[in-house]
């Protein structure tokens, strides 16, 4: 991953030492406005992890990232390849609280966040990650192209193999399913990250 943008990286023993430390934050940048800390939802163990940007209102509410409208919408997408999302995946984003009025998060906070998102990443120890939205995947691959421009590429970085596809919200927003549509375009996407899953797992 991008560790080499982060002068001093986070370390944890495990992931439940990982998941306290976080817990007791009080002096993150998104903390002086109210909101819960939401970390991931799923397995810790799982070799597929999803990161999304940032939690929205059902998600504050919840305490655990993806779980509105746009989580479901994933879950289907997911389930659509046989993936089991509670038992064999990893959802997680890339702040972990809810910006104001569901802003984007800002430079300065993604830049906090991010080597807490580093470090889950090292514990979990995905084989494939998927990135949904541009801020996951500016953070971790540290590109700048359109998510349009490289949805359903395949990345490597440090043996893990990363694919950005679009955020659910921008598919609820775009529900037209004719070819070439955004909806099509994902559907190809997670059937390759299903033979990649399958041709790493087994």
């Amino acid at each position: 991953m991008q560790f080499d943008l982060f002068e001093k990286p986070i370390r944890f023993e495990t992931h439940a030492d990982y998941i306290a430390a976080m817990m007791s934050l009080t002096d993150d940048p998104l903390a002086q406005f109210g909101g819960n800390m939401v970390i991931y939802r799923g397995n810790p163990d799982a070799d597929l992890m999803i990161i999304g940007e940032g939690p929205g209102a059902e998600e504050d509410r919840l305490g655990k990232p993806y779980v509105g409208r746009s989580g479901q919408l994933l879950d289907k997408i997911l389930e659509s390849v046989n993936f089991d999302p509670e038992n064999e995946i990893y959802v997680t984003n890339t702040v972990f609280r809810r910006p104001p009025n569901n802003r984007d998060p800002l430079p300065a906070e993604l830049e906090y966040y991010a080597p807490y998102l580093m470090e889950g990443i090292r514990l979990v120890d995905p084989k494939v990650i998927l990135l949904t939205g541009r801020f996951s995947m500016r953070v971790v691959l540290n590109e700048r192209q359109g998510i349009t421009k490289v949805r359903g590429t395949w990345y490597q970085r440090e043996g893990r193999w990363i694919m950005p596809m679009f955020h659910p919200a921008y598919l609820l927003r775009n529900p037209q399913r004719t070819p070439g549509s955004p909806k099509a375009l994902t559907w190809q996407d997670i059937q390759a990250v299903r033979r990649k899953y399958d041709e790493l797992i087994g």
